[in-house]
């Protein structure tokens, strides 16, 4: 008698140490091959149990039928129109924990998630949706240079447990998702070509393409006109490198100006218990990917800026004026101290802006805001953000102090692009300033805390 209890409980042991994986293809050898690593018996179903030199070595390959039954647990990594053999092996299946880990070649391709189509399949197994974020790369590869994050779903919470603990062992970050119902989202997620860069990107674009040619046609096209003479060759470094600090300004003011707009619209209602309009509340969710992609922009225009002496316009334009000053044997006899002052400080300036702007960047890293506190974010990424957003906007106005308002600078009456660029950074310092007004603060941040004006609010 006490050798069939063994008996029951060494199979038993077996099976949950047991996964069985249907599907012989990249993602199903890359993950039987990460199970083995981890500890865990594998085998595979497939169509041919011919053993291919593909698969890792110590698996065994069966037919569908006789590989679900050593497992409590089967990986599906096959595609969705495959799934209908399943339903022959029904009374196999029944209790097992099936993971579907297939996603669809079109977001929404079909009017149900896959795995709720598995579960209508095989109404009697315990369907899980996950591992469909994790690429067969990625698992070759170690898990070194890729997410840890595995969605997971299910309508059974046993069997989800499950499954994240097979995700933990293989080093993996698991996260209850919640129901099947959420299936679909989860399939829709991995379609997604990076979903919170796009409209970062197509404001970047916009900005980028809208200075770009305002700068052409202020410094090319106009002298062009009036004067007769081809600057075409400022194209590919002076005007590039002038719209690469505007832009990089101007979306750095825009990771913050939502903020603003949010704390004008709180103490407009008087709660914090109101949904904000869907694209304020979109553009707050993508302020980091602003801030990235500023950070980007600024430091290519240190890169060119760097290769300035470097231009033969810059060369010939000094070695010309040496030579001029020579011929009329002009010098300075004393040094501008104020043009000096103006110089310095408009370089220590862009200097410790773009510092301050790695820093962002910086902690902005998963890796580095996990390490933090939220106190110790908020105070890099709102106050120090704001100066650094200060000393960007300084570094503009000094360097442009002389021309900004000065109509000689304006070219059919544009006004040059660099004060077209203070615009919106100068409204949100002159806007936070107003809001850190001790009067004001303390009545944003009472209802921060949850105060209200009105009950009526609320509705």
């Amino acid at each position: 008698m006490d050798v069939e209890m063994a008996d029951i409980e060494k199979t038993i042991h077996t099976k949950e140490n047991t996964i069985c994986i249907f599907g012989t293809g990249d993602f199903g050898r890359s993950l039987g091959y990460k199970l083995l690593q981890v500890g865990y018996n594998v085998v595979f179903g497939s169509r041919s149990q011919d053993s291919t030199p593909l698969l890792p070595k110590g698996v065994a390959v069966m037919d569908y039928g006789e590989a679900a039954q050593r497992s409590s647990i089967i990986v599906l990594a096959i595609h969705r129109e495959h799934y209908y053999f399943l339903t022959n092996l029904s009374h196999i299946l029944n209790g097992k924990v099936l993971v579907d880990v297939s996603n669809n070649q079109k977001v929404n391709q079909y009017p149900e998630s896959n795995a709720q189509f598995l579960a209508h399949l095989v109404p009697n197994a315990k369907v899980v949706k996950a591992f469909n974020t994790v690429s067969a790369w990625s698992l070759q590869s170690g898990l070194l240079d890729a997410s840890r994050q595995v969605f997971v779903c299910g309508d059974d919470s046993n069997s989800k447990r499950l499954v994240m603990d097979v995700a933990c062992r293989l080093g993996l970050t698991p996260l209850d998702q919640g129901s099947l119902l959420v299936a679909g989202e989860l399939e829709n997620y991995a379609l997604h070509l990076f979903p919170m860069w796009r409209l970062p990107f197509f404001i970047s674009i916009g900005l980028t393409a809208f200075f770009f040619f305002y700068c052409l046609i202020t410094d090319v096209i106009y002298t062009s006109i009036k004067e007769g003479k081809d600057y075409s060759f400022l194209i590919a470094v002076s005007i590039t490198n002038r719209v690469f600090p505007i832009v990089s300004l101007t979306l750095l003011a825009l990771v913050y100006l939502p903020g603003i707009i949010a704390a004008f619209v709180q103490l407009y209602r008087g709660t914090k218990y109101r949904r904000f309009p869907h694209w304020l509340d979109r553009w707050m969710l993508c302020r980091k990917q602003l801030g990235l992609i500023a950070l980007g922009y600024a430091f290519l225009h240190a890169i060119y800026t760097l290769i300035i002496p470097l231009r033969v316009y810059v060369r010939w334009w000094h070695n010309n004026y040496l030579i001029s000053q020579v011929r009329e044997n002009k010098t300075y006899e004393e040094l501008n101290t104020t043009l000096a002052w103006y110089s310095d400080i408009y370089m220590s300036l862009g200097i410790l802006g773009f510092g301050l702007l790695i820093l962002l960047g910086i902690t902005s890293l998963p890796s580095v805001s996990n390490a933090v506190n939220w106190r110790e974010f908020h105070f890099v990424q709102s106050k120090l953000g704001h100066v650094t957003l200060l000393f960007c906007t300084a570094h503009t106005l000094i360097y442009g102090w002389n021309y900004f308002f000065d109509i000689h600078y304006y070219a059919w009456c544009l006004p040059p692009a660099g004060t077209l660029s203070l615009i919106i950074p100068c409204t949100v310092l002159v806007l936070k300033f107003f809001l850190i007004t001790p009067c004001i603060d303390r009545k944003l941040t009472k209802i921060r805390q949850g105060w209200e004006r009105s009950p009526k609010h609320r509705k």
